[in-house]
Protein backbone atom coordinates (compact mmCIF):
# COMPACT_ATOMS: atom_id res chain seq x y z
CA UNK A 1 0.00 0.00 0.00
CA UNK A 2 1.02 3.86 -0.43
CA UNK A 3 1.83 5.30 2.68
CA UNK A 4 1.62 9.08 3.66
CA UNK A 5 3.80 9.84 6.44
CA UNK A 6 3.83 14.04 7.46
CA UNK A 7 6.86 14.67 10.11
CA UNK A 8 10.48 14.05 9.94
CA UNK A 9 11.83 14.30 13.13
CA UNK A 10 12.94 10.95 15.31
CA UNK A 11 9.72 9.96 16.64
CA UNK A 12 8.89 10.16 12.74
CA UNK A 13 11.89 8.06 11.66
CA UNK A 14 10.56 5.49 13.82
CA UNK A 15 7.05 5.25 12.48
CA UNK A 16 8.46 5.31 8.85
CA UNK A 17 10.46 2.06 9.42
CA UNK A 18 7.46 0.39 10.71
CA UNK A 19 5.53 1.46 7.72
CA UNK A 20 8.35 0.65 5.52
CA UNK A 21 8.76 -3.47 6.69
CA UNK A 22 6.06 -4.39 4.63
CA UNK A 23 4.91 -0.65 2.51
CA UNK A 24 5.62 1.62 0.34
CA UNK A 25 6.32 5.22 2.37
CA UNK A 26 5.55 8.90 0.75
CA UNK A 27 6.85 11.43 3.20
CA UNK A 28 6.43 15.20 4.13
CA UNK A 29 9.27 15.94 5.80
CA UNK A 30 10.25 19.88 7.97
CA UNK A 31 13.81 19.02 8.12
CA UNK A 32 15.93 16.78 5.37
CA UNK A 33 15.62 14.14 7.80
CA UNK A 34 18.47 11.13 5.83
CA UNK A 35 16.83 8.08 7.10
CA UNK A 36 13.13 9.11 6.09
CA UNK A 37 14.95 10.55 2.84
CA UNK A 38 16.24 7.01 2.28
CA UNK A 39 13.48 4.97 2.98
CA UNK A 40 10.94 7.30 1.35
CA UNK A 41 9.52 6.24 -2.32
CA UNK A 42 9.03 10.05 -2.80
CA UNK A 43 9.20 12.82 -0.41
CA UNK A 44 8.25 16.54 -0.14
CA UNK A 45 9.21 19.74 2.23
CA UNK A 46 6.75 20.83 3.95
CA UNK A 47 5.83 25.03 3.22
CA UNK A 48 3.23 27.55 2.54
CA UNK A 49 -0.14 26.31 1.05
CA UNK A 50 0.36 23.12 3.16
CA UNK A 51 -2.96 21.66 2.77
CA UNK A 52 -2.97 21.71 -1.15
CA UNK A 53 0.49 20.83 -1.85
CA UNK A 54 0.20 17.53 0.72
CA UNK A 55 -3.20 16.64 -1.11
CA UNK A 56 -1.74 17.07 -4.57
CA UNK A 57 0.91 15.16 -3.78
CA UNK A 58 -1.30 12.51 -2.05
CA UNK A 59 -3.53 12.34 -4.94
CA UNK A 60 -0.96 11.76 -7.79
CA UNK A 61 0.73 9.03 -5.53
CA UNK A 62 -2.39 7.14 -4.85
CA UNK A 63 -2.14 7.55 -0.85
CA UNK A 64 -4.64 4.59 0.83
CA UNK A 65 -3.77 6.34 3.59
CA UNK A 66 -2.04 9.22 5.86
CA UNK A 67 -0.72 9.83 9.08
CA UNK A 68 0.29 13.29 10.26
CA UNK A 69 2.46 13.13 13.53
CA UNK A 70 3.84 16.32 14.72
CA UNK A 71 1.69 18.23 17.32
CA UNK A 72 1.86 21.27 15.62
CA UNK A 73 0.67 20.01 12.14
CA UNK A 74 -2.02 18.24 14.08
CA UNK A 75 -3.03 22.16 15.51
CA UNK A 76 -3.80 23.01 11.62
CA UNK A 77 -6.53 21.80 9.67
CA UNK A 78 -4.82 19.49 7.04
CA UNK A 79 -6.22 16.53 8.50
CA UNK A 80 -9.86 17.71 7.95
CA UNK A 81 -8.71 18.95 4.57
CA UNK A 82 -7.23 15.64 3.64
CA UNK A 83 -10.69 13.84 4.73
CA UNK A 84 -12.63 16.20 3.36
CA UNK A 85 -11.08 14.96 0.13
CA UNK A 86 -11.55 11.28 0.27
CA UNK A 87 -7.89 10.61 1.69
CA UNK A 88 -8.24 8.23 4.53
CA UNK A 89 -6.45 9.17 7.38
CA UNK A 90 -5.36 7.94 10.77
CA UNK A 91 -5.22 11.09 12.79
CA UNK A 92 -6.96 13.20 14.66
CA UNK A 93 -9.26 15.89 13.31
CA UNK A 94 -8.58 19.56 14.47
CA UNK A 95 -11.10 19.92 17.17
CA UNK A 96 -10.28 16.19 19.07
CA UNK A 97 -6.49 17.24 18.77
CA UNK A 98 -7.77 20.48 20.83
CA UNK A 99 -7.31 17.73 24.19
CA UNK A 100 -3.66 18.74 23.49
CA UNK A 101 -3.30 21.89 21.63
CA UNK A 102 -5.43 23.80 24.74
CA UNK A 103 -4.75 22.59 28.50
CA UNK A 104 -7.67 24.96 29.04
CA UNK A 105 -9.97 22.41 26.62
CA UNK A 106 -8.46 19.43 28.14
CA UNK A 107 -9.54 20.44 32.22
CA UNK A 108 -12.65 21.81 31.15
CA UNK A 109 -13.42 18.14 29.52
CA UNK A 110 -12.24 15.88 32.56
CA UNK A 111 -14.66 18.99 35.16
CA UNK A 112 -17.09 18.27 32.90
CA UNK A 113 -17.58 14.69 32.65
CA UNK A 114 -15.89 14.28 36.11
CA UNK A 115 -13.14 12.25 35.18
CA UNK A 116 -10.68 11.15 38.06
CA UNK A 117 -7.07 12.37 38.14
CA UNK A 118 -8.07 16.20 37.61
CA UNK A 119 -5.41 18.75 38.89
CA UNK A 120 -6.79 22.00 41.00
CA UNK A 121 -6.69 24.86 38.52
CA UNK A 122 -7.40 28.11 37.51
CA UNK A 123 -7.20 30.35 34.16
CA UNK A 124 -6.71 33.97 34.04
CA UNK A 125 -7.30 36.41 31.43
CA UNK A 126 -6.10 39.81 33.41
CA UNK A 127 -3.34 40.67 35.25
CA UNK A 128 -6.10 42.23 38.40
CA UNK A 129 -7.34 38.57 39.31
CA UNK A 130 -3.77 37.07 38.59
CA UNK A 131 -1.86 38.94 41.20
CA UNK A 132 -4.70 38.82 43.68
CA UNK A 133 -4.52 34.99 43.10
CA UNK A 134 -0.47 35.16 44.27
CA UNK A 135 -1.45 37.30 46.91
CA UNK A 136 -4.29 35.10 48.64
CA UNK A 137 -2.41 32.05 48.07
CA UNK A 138 0.81 30.27 49.64
CA UNK A 139 0.66 26.93 48.11
CA UNK A 140 3.33 25.70 45.06
CA UNK A 141 2.27 26.03 42.08
CA UNK A 142 2.98 24.85 38.02
CA UNK A 143 2.58 27.87 35.26
CA UNK A 144 1.56 26.43 32.09
CA UNK A 145 0.91 28.26 28.44
CA UNK A 146 -2.67 27.35 27.34
CA UNK A 147 -1.29 26.18 24.05
CA UNK A 148 1.87 23.57 22.77
CA UNK A 149 5.00 24.50 24.41
CA UNK A 150 7.26 21.74 22.97
CA UNK A 151 7.36 20.20 26.32
CA UNK A 152 9.36 23.43 27.22
CA UNK A 153 7.19 26.20 28.49
CA UNK A 154 5.72 25.00 31.90
CA UNK A 155 7.69 25.88 34.88
CA UNK A 156 6.89 24.62 38.26
CA UNK A 157 7.67 26.88 41.83
CA UNK A 158 10.75 24.67 43.97
CA UNK A 159 11.65 23.65 40.17
CA UNK A 160 12.14 25.97 37.99
CA UNK A 161 11.01 28.81 39.39
CA UNK A 162 11.97 29.60 43.30
CA UNK A 163 8.94 31.73 44.47
CA UNK A 164 5.54 33.42 44.34
CA UNK A 165 7.31 36.49 42.80
CA UNK A 166 9.18 34.68 40.02
CA UNK A 167 5.59 32.71 39.10
CA UNK A 168 4.06 35.74 39.28
CA UNK A 169 6.45 37.21 37.10
CA UNK A 170 6.31 34.59 34.53
CA UNK A 171 2.69 33.95 34.68
CA UNK A 172 2.11 37.85 33.87
CA UNK A 173 4.44 36.81 30.90
CA UNK A 174 2.55 34.21 29.68
CA UNK A 175 -0.48 36.17 30.21
CA UNK A 176 0.72 39.63 27.83
CA UNK A 177 2.35 37.31 25.14
CA UNK A 178 -1.15 34.42 24.88
CA UNK A 179 -3.63 36.44 26.48
CA UNK A 180 -4.51 33.77 28.90
CA UNK A 181 -2.56 31.58 31.61
CA UNK A 182 -3.54 28.72 33.28
CA UNK A 183 -2.39 27.64 36.66
CA UNK A 184 -2.69 24.28 38.53
CA UNK A 185 -1.63 23.05 41.83
CA UNK A 186 1.92 21.56 42.32
CA UNK A 187 2.13 18.05 42.63
CA UNK A 188 4.88 15.64 43.18
CA UNK A 189 5.38 12.34 42.57
CA UNK A 190 6.82 9.85 39.54
CA UNK A 191 5.74 10.54 36.01
CA UNK A 192 4.97 7.98 33.70
CA UNK A 193 3.45 8.14 30.11
CA UNK A 194 0.76 5.73 28.82
CA UNK A 195 -0.06 6.06 24.89
CA UNK A 196 -3.03 3.93 23.61
CA UNK A 197 -4.47 3.77 19.90
CA UNK A 198 -8.12 4.77 19.84
CA UNK A 199 -10.28 4.67 16.50
CA UNK A 200 -12.87 7.02 18.43
CA UNK A 201 -14.71 3.82 20.00
CA UNK A 202 -11.72 1.07 21.07
CA UNK A 203 -8.64 1.80 22.82
CA UNK A 204 -5.39 -0.53 22.54
CA UNK A 205 -3.03 0.53 25.17
CA UNK A 206 0.96 0.42 24.62
CA UNK A 207 3.72 0.16 27.40
CA UNK A 208 3.83 2.45 29.84
CA UNK A 209 6.89 4.63 29.58
CA UNK A 210 9.07 7.43 31.47
CA UNK A 211 10.05 10.39 29.79
CA UNK A 212 13.34 12.37 31.07
CA UNK A 213 12.58 16.13 30.82
CA UNK A 214 15.22 17.86 32.55
CA UNK A 215 18.15 18.75 30.66
CA UNK A 216 20.89 17.56 32.98
CA UNK A 217 21.85 14.86 34.95
CA UNK A 218 19.78 13.81 38.46
CA UNK A 219 16.90 15.15 36.68
CA UNK A 220 18.45 19.14 36.96
CA UNK A 221 17.99 22.13 34.79
CA UNK A 222 15.55 23.81 32.47
CA UNK A 223 13.13 21.05 30.34
CA UNK A 224 13.24 20.17 26.81
CA UNK A 225 11.38 18.29 24.32
CA UNK A 226 12.92 15.26 26.29
CA UNK A 227 16.63 14.02 26.91
CA UNK A 228 15.47 9.76 26.93
CA UNK A 229 12.94 7.67 27.97
CA UNK A 230 12.86 4.16 29.72
CA UNK A 231 10.21 0.84 29.12
CA UNK A 232 10.61 -2.26 31.03
CA UNK A 233 9.64 -5.59 30.08
CA UNK A 234 6.40 -5.87 31.94
CA UNK A 235 5.28 -2.67 30.08
CA UNK A 236 4.76 -1.12 33.26
CA UNK A 237 7.84 0.26 35.58
CA UNK A 238 9.48 -0.75 38.93
CA UNK A 239 8.52 2.16 40.92
CA UNK A 240 5.22 2.68 40.55
CA UNK A 241 2.46 1.33 42.43
CA UNK A 242 0.48 -1.53 42.11
CA UNK A 243 -2.89 -0.68 40.20
CA UNK A 244 -1.67 2.50 38.83
CA UNK A 245 -1.57 1.07 34.95
CA UNK A 246 -5.09 0.44 34.98
CA UNK A 247 -6.65 3.84 36.76
CA UNK A 248 -4.35 5.50 33.71
CA UNK A 249 -6.12 3.13 31.52
CA UNK A 250 -9.43 4.13 32.65
CA UNK A 251 -8.77 7.86 32.47
CA UNK A 252 -7.98 7.64 28.82
CA UNK A 253 -11.17 5.51 28.29
CA UNK A 254 -13.07 8.22 29.59
CA UNK A 255 -11.57 10.81 28.01
CA UNK A 256 -12.08 9.17 24.74
CA UNK A 257 -15.75 8.90 25.52
CA UNK A 258 -15.95 12.18 26.95
CA UNK A 259 -14.49 13.25 22.87
CA UNK A 260 -17.06 10.96 21.24
CA UNK A 261 -20.22 12.66 23.60
CA UNK A 262 -18.49 16.44 22.29
CA UNK A 263 -19.12 15.42 19.02
CA UNK A 264 -15.26 14.98 18.66
CA UNK A 265 -14.23 11.59 18.10
CA UNK A 266 -10.74 10.68 18.78
CA UNK A 267 -8.72 9.18 16.07
CA UNK A 268 -5.48 7.88 16.01
CA UNK A 269 -2.88 8.31 19.21
CA UNK A 270 -3.48 9.80 22.89
CA UNK A 271 -1.21 9.52 25.52
CA UNK A 272 -1.69 10.77 29.28
CA UNK A 273 1.29 11.81 30.96
CA UNK A 274 0.48 11.06 34.61
CA UNK A 275 1.97 11.54 38.19
CA UNK A 276 1.75 8.36 41.11
CA UNK A 277 1.55 10.89 43.83
CA UNK A 278 0.69 9.61 47.08
CA UNK A 279 -3.37 10.55 46.77
CA UNK A 280 -3.85 8.78 43.59
CA UNK A 281 -2.96 9.00 39.71
CA UNK A 282 -2.91 12.21 38.78
CA UNK A 283 -3.33 13.98 34.94
CA UNK A 284 -0.14 16.35 33.77
CA UNK A 285 -1.41 16.41 30.38
CA UNK A 286 -2.72 14.82 27.25
CA UNK A 287 -1.28 14.82 23.91
CA UNK A 288 -2.71 13.92 20.90
CA UNK A 289 0.18 11.99 19.14
CA UNK A 290 2.78 9.36 20.06
CA UNK A 291 5.35 10.69 22.34
CA UNK A 292 8.86 11.94 21.28
CA UNK A 293 10.66 10.06 22.95
CA UNK A 294 8.30 7.53 24.64
CA UNK A 295 6.96 6.94 21.29
CA UNK A 296 10.17 5.49 19.88
CA UNK A 297 10.21 2.98 22.77
CA UNK A 298 7.14 1.60 22.46
CA UNK A 299 7.38 1.78 18.26
CA UNK A 300 10.85 0.12 18.70
CA UNK A 301 9.02 -2.69 20.41
CA UNK A 302 6.12 -2.83 18.25
CA UNK A 303 5.39 -6.21 16.21
CA UNK A 304 2.07 -6.20 14.64
CA UNK A 305 2.02 -4.20 10.96
CA UNK A 306 1.49 -0.29 11.70
CA UNK A 307 -0.24 -0.22 8.16
CA UNK A 308 -3.03 -2.53 9.30
CA UNK A 309 -3.54 -0.63 12.74
CA UNK A 310 -4.19 2.46 10.98
CA UNK A 311 -6.31 1.03 8.46
CA UNK A 312 -8.08 -0.19 11.43
CA UNK A 313 -8.36 2.99 13.12
CA UNK A 314 -9.77 5.03 10.25
CA UNK A 315 -12.20 2.53 9.88
CA UNK A 316 -13.02 2.30 13.16
CA UNK A 317 -12.27 -1.47 13.50
CA UNK A 318 -9.48 -1.91 15.88
CA UNK A 319 -8.61 -5.02 17.51
CA UNK A 320 -7.04 -5.48 20.99
CA UNK A 321 -4.54 -8.13 19.04
CA UNK A 322 -1.57 -5.68 19.07
CA UNK A 323 1.48 -6.87 19.80
CA UNK A 324 4.70 -5.68 21.95
CA UNK A 325 7.90 -7.73 22.71
CA UNK A 326 8.58 -8.06 26.34
CA UNK A 327 11.53 -6.55 26.48
CA UNK A 328 12.87 -3.48 28.13
CA UNK A 329 14.07 -0.37 25.86
CA UNK A 330 16.55 3.03 27.16
CA UNK A 331 16.50 5.83 24.53
CA UNK A 332 19.02 8.57 25.14
CA UNK A 333 18.80 11.47 22.84
CA UNK A 334 22.24 12.93 21.60
CA UNK A 335 21.73 16.87 21.52
CA UNK A 336 23.65 19.99 20.02
CA UNK A 337 26.34 21.40 22.05
CA UNK A 338 23.76 24.31 24.14
CA UNK A 339 20.51 22.45 23.86
CA UNK A 340 17.82 23.61 25.86
CA UNK A 341 19.66 27.33 26.12
CA UNK A 342 21.40 28.18 23.75
CA UNK A 343 22.20 25.21 21.43
CA UNK A 344 25.42 25.15 18.62
CA UNK A 345 25.04 23.41 15.54
CA UNK A 346 27.21 20.96 15.24
CA UNK A 347 28.67 17.88 12.64
CA UNK A 348 28.14 14.45 13.72
CA UNK A 349 30.05 11.17 11.84
CA UNK A 350 28.24 8.12 12.56
CA UNK A 351 29.83 4.40 12.56
CA UNK A 352 28.68 2.18 9.66
CA UNK A 353 26.54 -1.17 10.48
CA UNK A 354 25.52 -0.10 14.24
CA UNK A 355 22.31 -1.40 14.70
CA UNK A 356 21.51 -5.51 15.59
CA UNK A 357 18.14 -6.50 17.48
CA UNK A 358 19.43 -5.04 20.27
CA UNK A 359 20.33 -1.24 19.00
CA UNK A 360 18.26 0.99 17.68
CA UNK A 361 19.80 4.47 15.96
CA UNK A 362 17.00 7.27 15.09
CA UNK A 363 17.70 10.06 13.12
CA UNK A 364 15.66 13.25 14.48
CA UNK A 365 16.39 16.97 13.66
CA UNK A 366 19.23 16.20 11.80
CA UNK A 367 20.19 16.94 7.51
CA UNK A 368 22.99 15.38 5.96
CA UNK A 369 23.82 11.90 5.24
CA UNK A 370 23.81 8.64 6.91
CA UNK A 371 27.22 8.29 7.63
CA UNK A 372 27.48 12.77 8.36
CA UNK A 373 24.77 14.70 9.94
CA UNK A 374 24.35 18.42 10.75
CA UNK A 375 22.39 19.12 13.98
CA UNK A 376 19.93 21.92 14.16
CA UNK A 377 19.01 23.29 17.31
CA UNK A 378 16.51 20.07 18.61
CA UNK A 379 17.34 17.15 19.56
CA UNK A 380 19.82 14.97 16.95
CA UNK A 381 19.65 10.91 17.24
CA UNK A 382 18.01 8.97 19.31
CA UNK A 383 20.55 5.97 20.07
CA UNK A 384 17.96 3.01 21.58
CA UNK A 385 19.42 -0.23 23.59
CA UNK A 386 16.86 -3.07 23.72
CA UNK A 387 17.56 -5.92 26.36
CA UNK A 388 15.82 -7.97 29.47
CA UNK A 389 16.23 -5.26 31.45
CA UNK A 390 16.01 -1.28 31.45
CA UNK A 391 20.00 -1.26 32.95
CA UNK A 392 21.33 -3.58 30.76
CA UNK A 393 19.25 -1.58 27.69
CA UNK A 394 20.91 1.34 29.15
CA UNK A 395 24.62 0.36 29.44
CA UNK A 396 24.11 -0.58 25.27
CA UNK A 397 23.31 2.79 24.61
CA UNK A 398 26.39 3.62 26.48
CA UNK A 399 28.36 1.30 24.63
CA UNK A 400 27.77 2.57 21.21
CA UNK A 401 28.74 5.91 21.92
CA UNK A 402 31.98 4.93 20.34
CA UNK A 403 30.75 4.92 17.12
CA UNK A 404 29.60 8.61 17.21
CA UNK A 405 32.26 11.37 16.84
CA UNK A 406 31.71 15.16 17.13
CA UNK A 407 30.40 17.66 19.12
CA UNK A 408 27.08 16.49 21.95
CA UNK A 409 25.72 16.54 24.97
CA UNK A 410 24.04 13.15 26.25
CA UNK A 411 22.22 12.46 29.32
CA UNK A 412 24.25 9.52 30.68
CA UNK A 413 22.33 8.42 33.56
CA UNK A 414 19.33 7.39 31.91
CA UNK A 415 18.14 4.29 33.01
CA UNK A 416 21.27 3.33 34.96
CA UNK A 417 20.79 0.77 37.88
CA UNK A 418 21.52 3.74 40.19
CA UNK A 419 18.92 5.96 38.81
CA UNK A 420 15.98 3.09 38.75
CA UNK A 421 17.31 1.79 42.61
CA UNK A 422 16.92 5.68 44.11
CA UNK A 423 13.66 5.92 42.27
CA UNK A 424 12.23 2.53 43.58
CA UNK A 425 13.87 3.61 47.31
CA UNK A 426 11.73 7.05 47.11
CA UNK A 427 8.65 5.71 45.60
CA UNK A 428 8.85 3.57 49.12
CA UNK A 429 7.57 0.47 47.65
CA UNK A 430 11.40 -1.57 48.03
CA UNK A 431 10.47 -3.89 45.37
CA UNK A 432 13.25 -6.66 44.83
CA UNK A 433 14.34 -5.47 41.60
CA UNK A 434 16.97 -7.33 39.20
Amino acid sequence: MNILLVGSGGREDAIARKINEKDTLYSVILNENPSIIKMSHKYIKYGDNANEFVLNFARENNIDIAFISPDDILNTDLNDYLLENHIPTASPSRKAARIETSKEYMRYIMEKYKIEGNIENYVFDDEDSLKKFFNENNGEYAVKPIGLTGGKGVRVMGLQLSGKDEALDYARYILNRDGKVLIEKKESGEEFSLQALPDGKHLVFMPIAQDYKRLYEGDTGPNTGGMGSITDSNFSLPFLRAGDREIAEGILKKIIYALREEGNPFKGVIYGQFMSTNHGIKVIEINSRFADPEGINVLTLLRSNIVDIFLDIYSETLKNNIKFEKKATVLKYIVPPGYGINPVESELKIGTNLESENFKLYYASVSGTMQTVKTGHSRALALTGISDSIYEASDIVEEHLKYITGSYYIRHDIGTREMIENKIKNSGLQKPWG
